[in-house]
């Protein structure tokens, strides 16, 4: 059992990107097992959701979201490894760390593939663990110089810690911006077409319900759409549902067997719901780290 402190010891950004980016081709690629997660509802407080895969290890993710916590995170995970060739049980850990880094992982991997090689302005809308954890991932992938952030409550906090600039409106965050990452736990929309700049790249991470919405109806309508999974994205995403059929899956330009960006003009938008082939490669990463560590 690997608590979140032995996680984070052997788990790094610069690592997680590119194994995203293989995880996702090989989803896409239909070389990975992995059905559209079960989410229970828990009363009016949260959900439970089961997420298994396949990818060379058997495992699965045991997650709740709850986006009422206050002083604690909206999300707990736990994560099981099996033995492809035996089913003998590997290893549990901690996977709030591995939820947290790997979503911005994979938006790392999406504006690299599609946001303009010149970016300069990052734009961030909220202030919580997935803002702190995707200002590390997109400084791998893009130089910035600026990046501005907005909360309803904690921009200010947020901007302070990280020398960033505090905006008072998600508009003002916006405009003007190169790259968009939209990490809130809004269920209305709370990032507006109107705003957006030509040539533009979008993350949206939060909305992971049907009936929840982060973009407003302008802002699908002016973007290329791309997701982790069209079955998944389809199924779970209300602005997805919203916005109709994907261009395509970000594993499928990482492969090359899907246009990324086109033009210089055309603003590009990556709806992420999360999937489970990315905690299972995620958490093989941090077992495979741990058992050299200690020689095993």
């Amino acid at each position: 059992m690997l608590a979140e402190d032995e996680v984070r010891r052997h788990l790094r950004m610069a690592d997680l990107v590119p194994a995203m980016a293989r995880a996702l081709a090989e989803l896409s690629a239909g070389r990975v097992v992995q059905p559209v997660r079960t989410m229970l509802p828990v009363e009016e407080r949260g959900f439970f959701a089961v997420m298994p895969a396949y990818a060379g290890v058997v495992g699965a993710k045991l997650v709740t979201f709850f986006p009422v916590n206050q002083g604690i995170p909206t999300h707990h995970a736990l994560i099981a490894l099996f033995r492809a060739e035996s089913g003998e049980p590997l290893v549990v850990m901690d996977g709030r760390l591995i939820t947290e880094m790997r979503t911005a992982a994979v938006s790392a991997v999406a504006t690299d593939r599609l946001a303009r090689p010149d970016t300069s302005v990052l734009a961030i809308l909220g202030a919580g663990v997935q803002a702190g954890s995707h200002l590390e991932a997109l400084r791998l992938v893009r130089s910035f110089r600026e990046v501005r952030v907005w909360s309803p409550r904690s921009a200010a906090a947020f901007a302070e810690r990280h020398g960033l600039l505090a905006m008072r409106s998600a508009e003002d965050a916006v405009r003007g911006a190169d790259v968009i990452v939209v990490a809130t736990a809004s269920r209305t929309p709370v990032l507006r077409g109107a705003w957006i700049a030509e040539g533009a790249h979008v993350n949206a991470v939060g909305a992971v319900r049907p009936d929840w919405r982060e973009l407003d109806d302008e802002a699908l309508r002016r973007s290329r759409l791309y997701v982790e999974s069209r079955e998944a994205a389809t199924r779970e995403a209300g602005d997805v549902i919203a916005a109709g059929e994907p261009f395509g899956e970000l594993g499928e330009v990482v492969a090359g067997t899907r246009p990324g960006r086109q033009s210089a003009e055309e603003i590009t938008l990556f709806k992420s719901v999360g999937v489970a082939v990315e905690d299972v490669v995620a958490a093989d990463l941090v077992y495979r780290r741990y058992l050299a560590s200690t020689g095993r």
